[in-house]
């Protein structure tokens, strides 16, 4: 059910932004929110005269691009240590940053039945290639190293390792064949309540540390309009509803 005090809010910001001229936002998005953020674009370009640009990649290089000046106004991180950072360094507002989404990991083949859903297919290890976004840019190749390392098997499988700078390009590899399995996001595989190609295996929580995915207003959107109706929208009942149907948590 609609919160009428969060959604009048909205209200409220939507129609004070549309009577100013329209602004264009330009936004850092995790690779991994790629496809609930086209749907939360389009459906906000319904509601408000603002249009969004998405740029997407890993966390890591996201940042490196912010601290090298890219006219980022808005960032949506795949963790909570990112835009904090940013936010201390003076590159986020202050206040600006809350988590909007609570990522999933998983073991994933474009192959029916390839992987169980106890993810003992890594225990066998009947495969050559397993990607794997890469632990030092992506906070989902970190968590995947977490599994790894908390199931005994990473030593042991390092050397099947295929790197990904992300984990769309992880996912890619995966649909490509060029690796049978990988770590990906869940919302890349997920549609209608399941896993929708393939096979695979939703990790466990206890696995890995939580994926507080945050976002943060940077200095470049600092007074902004189209920043502030944008992230008041993420945080609304609409934009809510599409990241869940990705399988995100809240």
């Amino acid at each position: 059910m609609a919160n009428p005090l969060q959604t009048g809010f909205l209200a409220l910001v939507l129609l004070s932004t549309a009577a100013t001229h329209a602004d264009e936002l330009n936004v850092a998005v995790a690779a991994n929110f790629a496809a609930p953020m086209r749907k939360i674009v389009s459906e906000f370009a319904k509601d408000s005269a603002h249009r969004i640009v998405p740029s997407f990649g890993s966390t890591g290089k996201l940042y490196a691009q912010i601290k090298a000046g890219a006219p980022f106004e808005v960032f949506l991180a795949a963790d909570d240590e990112t835009p904090a950072r940013l936010e201390k360094e003076g590159d986020g507002v202050a206040g600006s940053r809350f988590t909007y989404a609570i990522g999933k990991l998983v073991l994933w083949s474009r192959t029916a039945g390839y992987v169980d859903d106890q993810g003992e297919v890594l225990q066998r290890q009947n495969f050559q290639h397993l990607a794997l976004p890469s632990p030092r840019l992506a906070p989902y190749g970190a968590a995947g190293v977490e599994v790894l390392q908390a199931l005994g098997l990473f030593d042991t499988l390092r050397g099947k390792f295929v790197t990904a700078e992300n984990s769309s390009q992880a996912y890619q590899f995966v649909a490509s064949g060029n690796s049978e399995l990988g770590f990906v996001a869940l919302s890349q595989v997920y549609k209608d309540g399941r896993i929708a190609e393939g096979s695979g295996w939703i990790v466990p929580q206890k696995l890995y540390q939580p994926l507080r995915q945050d976002a943060v207003m940077l200095a470049r959107g600092k007074g902004k309009p189209a920043a502030e109706a944008f992230l008041a929208y993420l945080r609304a009942d609409k934009a809510r509803a599409i990241i869940q149907s990705f399988g995100y948590a809240l």
